[in-house]
């Protein structure tokens, strides 16, 4: 019971905090898809397309978090001072956003040699992505500290953090939005704002709880850190690739599929963010355990956090099922999307069984610093996602349907996740449970 107890004080602060990440996603496309300026589907396509792009970027940077997660949880085990890792984090971040800055019109002009989309979605686009990238160096330095809190054992922390900076984005969005001129501009400066308020609360929140930490804080070992990153960067690139991909796939059959294709993925992501409260349990209590010493501990944890993940697909297996057609009307009031899109709702009930296993065992291999199975996980499930893509579209060649293709995006998506699963799976007992993990 004590363990379970551990868990939920741990995974549930952190679901309260991700359940705000899509609201405010859906909360964005809300805004755009009910604005009069042009039509629905091209603002939510410009929107769409516009987020692609900082996630093309910023999940680059998804070993702020992991990595920096992951370290500080088993140094925390050991009793180690843990303030230099952090340091650490947060000095790649400030130098990696400032440079995102510097760089941002090469960004938008490479990315648009690739993406195909209509003129108005681009121009709606580069409009958003030229103000959001003033957000970047907040955004990276709450990786770093997200990860950090996570494995000091808070998750009080990054949840007021997440739910203050999504909070804030919200209620900026539709204010903004539809209460002033700026209408689709003010979707952005929302973004922007709400980061900076953000960071400067971690800045206190640390400042005041954890001062003991960074006062007496050495280097973190740098060679150990950049060997974990590399491979945690190496991972971040290939989720890239299949996120954007999709993305930009889905982009090639009009405004219309590329519109159904974000509300699809927004919905399919609402699964993520309740079942990563228990992956970050996982996450920091393997660390903890794997720094402790203690094996017993470590697989106790590992068995309940399965446990309490599979509530969270139950509870989302009726959530689909019952609520996906009132869930895409609240996405857009366009019925030209909301008709288009009830043909793909029974894919969102395979997400539940799908995506528990490897988000799950994302958490508890991070935990371990596992940095290179993780990495050869999703490499692989990369070459399955296209690899499929391709060989069915060659095989249909112009026979090939805007609704099809998406369909077939689906069936890509979800193979990705069969093959991390069943990778991580297969390596949990050697890399997870042997002797050497717990050193």
């Amino acid at each position: 019971m004590k363990l379970n107890r551990e868990i939920l004080r741990l995974a549930v602060p952190s679901i309260l905090a991700n359940i705000t990440v899509p609201l405010v996603g859906m909360a964005d496309i809300a805004v755009a898809g009910h604005l009069p300026a042009a039509s629905g589907a091209a603002l939510i396509g410009g929107l769409t397309i516009g987020t692609m792009l900082f996630e093309l970027l910023y999940w680059n940077f998804g070993f702020l978090r992991t990595g920096t997660g992951g370290l500080t949880a088993q140094a925390y085990g050991r009793g180690d001072n843990t303030g230099g890792i952090l340091r650490r984090a947060l000095r790649i971040a400030l130098v990696s956003g400032a440079g995102l800055i510097a760089l941002q019109w090469a960004v938008v002009w490479l990315a648009f040699l690739v993406v195909d989309c209509s003129p108005e979605v681009q121009a709606l686009a580069t409009r958003y992505f030229h103000i959001c990238i003033w957000a970047a160096p907040a955004v990276l330095s709450l990786f770093a500290f997200k990860g950090w809190f996570i494995g000091m054992q808070d998750s009080v922390r990054p949840m007021t953090a997440d739910l203050l900076v999504n909070g804030v984005n919200i209620a900026l969005s539709v204010g903004l939005g539809f209460g002033t001129p700026l209408g689709f501009a003010g979707v952005a400066w929302a973004t922007v704002i709400s980061h900076w308020t953000g960071f400067l609360y971690c800045c206190l929140a640390l400042r005041r709880r954890y001062r003991s930490q960074l006062s007496d804080a050495k280097p973190a070992p740098a060679k150990d850190f950049f060997a974990l990153n590399r491979d945690l960067f190496l991972r971040s690139l290939g989720m890239v690739a299949i996120y954007i991909g999709f993305t930009v796939l889905s982009a090639r059959f009009g405004d219309l599929m590329l519109a159904v294709s974000a509300i699809l993925m927004k919905l399919l992501m609402l699964f993520s963010y309740f079942i990563d409260g228990f992956a970050y349990a996982g996450e920091a209590l393997s660390g903890r355990f794997i720094g402790a010493r203690d094996a017993s501990g470590l697989r106790s944890a590992v068995r309940n956090v399965f446990l309490w993940s599979g509530g969270v697909v139950a509870l989302f297996l009726l959530v689909y099922g019952v609520a996906g057609v009132p869930l895409l009307r609240l996405m857009t009031s366009d019925a030209a999307v909301v008709q288009a899109g009830r043909a793909f709702l029974p894919w969102l009930l395979l997400m539940p069984l799908f995506g528990c296993p490897a988000f799950t065992w994302d958490g508890i291999f991070t935990g371990a610093t596992a940095g290179r199975d993780l990495r050869d996980s999703v490499l692989l499930s990369v070459i399955c996602f296209f690899g499929l893509w391709w060989a069915c579209t060659t095989f249909m060649g112009d026979g090939l349907t805007p609704v099809f293709a998406i369909h077939l995006l689906m069936a890509a998506y979800f193979l990705h996740l069969v093959v991390r699963s069943a990778w991580l799976s297969a390596r949990a007992r050697k890399v997870i449970f042997s002797d050497t993990s717990t050193r």
